[in-house]
């Protein structure tokens, strides 16, 4: 291999080697200025788009165990989304910046912890609620029996008190 090739593999390597995810898209149509602002709003979920040759995305995919997405994922042109700690965030803003410019970026595929995700997996996994809202929901799911049997055992109290002032309010 070329040394200028075997540097462009290290550095895609690089970049996979940054995140438990990568996701695949095709810029195909894609003008400069879209794709710099979707890099300014990945950034925001410490997320990186690079793009890179699809020969270079292979080799790179082969050395680092994740060489099993399928050949739909290597036509046309290809980039990647990677690094940050939220994967479902990111695919939120991969697809949400898809939607607003005409579908002209779709996602083709993707790997999470080496399990190959097909487009459709990753528009489920976009569609999941943030990670604060997941744990305000199993906080909420962990608070509420405690609350109910705080509400039945104040039921009987509250009984007798109500019974006490309605006799008070007859005489």
């Amino acid at each position: 291999m070329r040394a200028e090739k075997a540097f462009l593999v290290e550095e895609v390597s690089s970049h996979l080697g940054k995140s438990d995810y990568v996701y695949l898209a095709n810029f195909t149509g894609v003008t400069v200025a879209a794709i710099s602002a979707l890099r300014k709003d990945l950034a925001k979920d410490g997320a990186e788009c690079h793009i890179v040759k699809n020969n270079i995305l292979k080799i790179a995919l082969q050395e680092s165990g994740c060489e099993a997405l399928g050949a739909a994922c290597f036509e046309g042109h290809t980039a990647i989304i990677t690094g940050g700690e939220n994967p479902s965030g990111v695919a939120k803003t991969l697809f949400q910046f898809a939607k607003g410019n005409d579908d002209k970026m779709p996602v083709k595929g993707g790997a999470l912890s080496k399990h190959v995700l097909s487009a459709a997996e990753i528009k489920a996994l976009s569609e999941l609620p943030s990670l604060e809202v997941l744990r305000a929901q199993v906080l909420a799911l962990f608070s509420t029996p405690a609350q109910q049997l705080v509400r039945v055992l104040n039921a009987v109290p509250q009984g007798v008190v109500n019974v006490l002032q309605a006799k008070a309010r007859k005489e």
